[in-house]
């Protein structure tokens, strides 16, 4: 009996030398220590053919030519913002650009799963974009800081599949925060836009997932989709861009907008321009200056419901004056514009201190249903006989059920 233990420790090591796991990879080649190369881009070509990381360490970085990543599985890690890559271009010449090496000669040509992180790109007015990235598969921008560059700071061109851009800033470039073509299945979320020319473009593209953002003071628009389906934009703070919140145009159709707060727009708040079977729900529209939901009439089979639409209003006064000096510093609330649309439900919202009506119609509308909505103070610069309601004989349609406290009756 004393030999049994013997015999199981005996068994036991000779188990381990049989089944030991098998000796850890090689993998000093594949970690990039970019200080000991004369070069960033000298340090990016070093990366093995099997992939790697990159470890950029703080310092600023002056380029005049595009930094270029041509391998798959390579992520580029900076330290934040202190590690700062600055375009000196002057030719509209991108700063980094992420590709296949033979892009040029096969359009079949793909890199899979090229990361950047905690680096901040800038450049200038004669630059090009801060990020260029093509035919990229899994690209995932996290954590980056990307401002004046100029074209766009972001520009996704045909990474077809699952690009994500999350928890970064992109800011004062002269293009597009995000430009977006040709993408499928894109997360876009937790990232900070401001004062570029539109905050994000996506075109040509399918199941964008927007959520999460703040998009504050742009020159032209915040978000702007074409030709993309099966989308959905949800719990965005988008406030004071000279144009329109979000517009929605040619051939778009299934997209949700849902749950954003859209603030204090010189234009609108959401434009369906050209826009099929999508709800627009659950929002908050104050301040937008010429409408907050216009449906034109290459738009329709929209629904439009538990919305709230209001002015500054906040219990007994508005807190902005009717007059200032700048447009952006007036009180101000606008309804739902018809031009032209069909087959459009709108129910369940409640519209408040409204300069124009609650909802109102130009060019020929058809199968229009406006029912069990509230509206309050509407109508504040309109004549005395104004409907709060106004359907303009569009055709085989019905308003009905509606709550109505205005000066109209």
């Amino acid at each position: 009996m004393r030999m049994l233990p013997l015999l199981l420790a005996c068994c036991l090591v000779s188990s381990i030398s049989v089944f030991s796991a098998p000796a850890l990879p090689q993998v000093a080649a594949r970690v990039i220590d970019a200080a000991k190369f004369s070069s960033l881009q000298a340090a990016f070509d070093a990366v093995p053919e099997s992939g790697g990381i990159v470890l950029v360490p703080p310092g600023d970085y002056e380029i005049t030519r595009p930094l270029v990543v041509r391998t798959a599985e390579t992520r580029i890690a900076g330290s934040g913002a202190a590690t700062h890559i600055i375009n000196k271009n002057e030719e509209g010449l991108p700063a980094l650009i992420l590709e296949p090496a033979n892009a040029a000669q096969d359009k079949k040509a793909r890199l899979w799963r090229v990361q950047v992180a905690d680096v901040r790109i800038s450049g200038s007015e004669k630059s090009g974009d801060g990020i260029l990235a093509h035919f990229i598969e899994e690209i995932y921008l996290e954590g980056v800081s990307i401002d004046h560059n100029g074209r766009h700071g972001i520009f996704l061109d045909n990474c077809q599949e699952d690009p994500r851009i999350a928890d970064s800033i992109i800011t004062y470039n002269k293009g597009s925060g995000i430009e977006i073509k040709g993408c499928h299945d894109i997360v876009v979320n937790a990232n900070h836009f401001e004062e570029n020319q539109d905050a994000l473009r996506c075109l040509d593209s399918f199941n964008l997932c927007m959520n999460g953002n703040n998009i504050d003071d742009h020159l032209g628009n915040g978000v702007v989709i074409e030709n993309t389906y099966g989308s959905v934009l949800s719990g965005n703070m988008i406030e004071e861009c000279n144009g329109t919140a979000i517009i929605l145009d040619r051939d778009c159709y299934g997209i949700t907008v849902s749950a954003n707060v859209i603030a204090h727009h010189l234009e609108g708040g959401i434009d369906l321009r050209d826009a099929w079977g999508c709800a627009i729900s659950a929002n908050t529209f104050t301040i937008a200056h010429k409408f907050s939901v216009r449906a034109g009439k290459d738009a329709g089979r929209n629904t439009i419901s538990a919305n709230n639409f209001c002015n500054t209003h906040i219990g007994g006064q508005d807190k902005r004056p009717v007059q200032d000096k700048t447009p952006m510093g007036i009180d101000e609330g606008t309804g739902i514009l018809l031009a032209g649309t069909s087959d459009t439900t709108i129910s369940g919202n409640t519209f408040g201190g409204l300069s124009t009506a609650a909802v109102w119609a130009e060019d020929a509308c058809e199968r229009i249903l406006v029912s069990g909505n509230i509206a309050t103070d509407c109508g504040r610069r309109l004549p005395a006989d104004a409907k709060c309601f106004n359907l303009s004989g569009s055709k085989d349609s019905i308003e009905k059920d509606n709550l109505v406290s205005c000066k109209q009756r």
